[in-house]
């Protein structure tokens, strides 16, 4: 299935940034920061102060249910922009080189088409990227789980090792020598640059970033045509054969963990959720992945070792990959004994869930100071 990008971009101002796209638009950059370093008017301080507790009028996609934000991290247009300037800043890493958007990037369904991701210094994860697409609804972030919020977890990459390998508080002193960084931080959170601060920002960002008004969504809407025939035999199959047990609508996953056997046949297989638990019972589970935009986040698994939508399907089809600590609902799945038929029906039913996500550009924060000079 083939998008209409242009078509996409354009339609993200509409459905994702009813009051962020009046403030940057689509395409354009947010205002710089005053080089003078002058100290701004009373009427733009007061419009400044307003804009920062200025509501952001989420128009969620067709599709979606309500968008799940924290009582202690509203989403205002100020924070949004701000998450937005820090999600695509390589200073959040320790020598300059990566940014969330480096393995989330927004062009390739915000993730990246390898099995693991590069971080600092060349070196190469263990695990595949999740795309940062429809994440506000998870109810734990990580294919282990180990961080319970988008807060948590915004964090989390900044201070590992083998990913961004800053230390948090040098971080912020990095961000603190930045002008742009110290005003913003200061007209949305009232404070100088924290760690909170950081976390909070980035994760409102990324609440934005959805997807929906697919041709499921239209058809289950009432559009009959929306689905061709494949895709709705597809459908059928879907549902009959217990596929939506895991992958729950309307997000398409009930973020549970299972095994699926998926590497399990290594001679030292990642643990997965056991990692956070310390439960043997949990070894070899995942975190269940979101299906939308499933077409366009290849490779997968926690792995990235199947390279094509359609071995992932054989995969699961056959009820994963047997092993002493195999899900139960793999199991069931597998009696189903479903056919190659069967399995092209469901690839082209899982292509439906391709719908309309924003493509954003990076804003031009200049570089004060070098990134790991602090």
């Amino acid at each position: 299935m083939r998008r209409n990008w242009a078509g996409s971009i354009a339609r993200s101002c509409v459905l994702g940034f009813a009051v962020v796209a009046s403030q940057w638009g689509c395409s354009s950059e947010p205002p710089p920061a005053d080089p003078s370093g002058s100290q701004p008017a009373a009427a733009e301080t007061s419009a400044a102060s307003e804009a920062a507790s200025e509501p952001v009028l989420l128009q969620v996609p067709l599709g979606l249910p309500g968008l799940p934000v924290p009582d202690d991290n509203p989403m205002t247009a100020a924070k949004v922009e701000l998450g937005r300037m820090l999600y695509f800043d390589t200073r959040l890493s320790k020598d300059g080189t990566v940014s969330c958007a480096t393995c989330h990037d927004p062009r390739t369904a915000w993730t990246e088409h390898r099995a693991a991701s590069e971080g600092i210094k060349g070196q190469i994860g263990t695990r595949n990227a999740p795309s940062v697409i429809n994440s506000a609804y998870a109810t734990a972030q990580f294919w282990d789980g180990r961080a319970k919020t988008l807060e948590e977890q915004a964090l989390g990459p900044i201070a590992n090792p083998i990913e961004m390998g800053h230390q948090l508080d040098v971080m912020v002193a990095d961000l603190s020598n930045v002008p742009a960084y110290a005003a913003k931080f200061q007209t949305v959170f009232g404070t100088g640059i924290t760690q909170e601060g950081v976390g909070q920002a980035i994760a409102a960002f990324e609440r934005t970033v959805l997807s929906g008004n697919s041709p499921y969504d239209r058809f289950e809407n009432g559009e009959t045509s929306a689905l061709d025939d494949a895709q709705k035999r597809g459908l059928k199959v879907f549902q009959q054969a217990g596929c939506q047990g895991c992958h729950a609508p309307p997000v398409f996953s009930n973020f549970r963990y299972y095994n699926a056997g998926v590497g399990m046949d290594q001679p030292k297989p990642d643990e997965g959720r056991k990692t956070v638990t310390g439960d043997e019972s949990d070894l070899g589970k995942f975190r269940v992945p979101a299906l939308r935009e499933v077409a366009n986040t290849g490779p997968y698994f926690h792995d990235g070792s199947v390279a094509t939508l359609e071995e992932a399907v054989a995969v699961m089809a056959q009820g994963g990959l047997d092993n002493p600590n195999l899900s139960e609902m793999l199991k069931k799945v597998g009696a189903k004994n479903l056919s190659e038929a069967d399995r092209n029906d469901l690839v082209a039913f899982l292509k439906a869930l391709s719908g309309e996500f924003p493509v954003i550009s990076a804003p031009e924060v200049k570089p004060e100071v070098p990134a790991g000079k602090s």
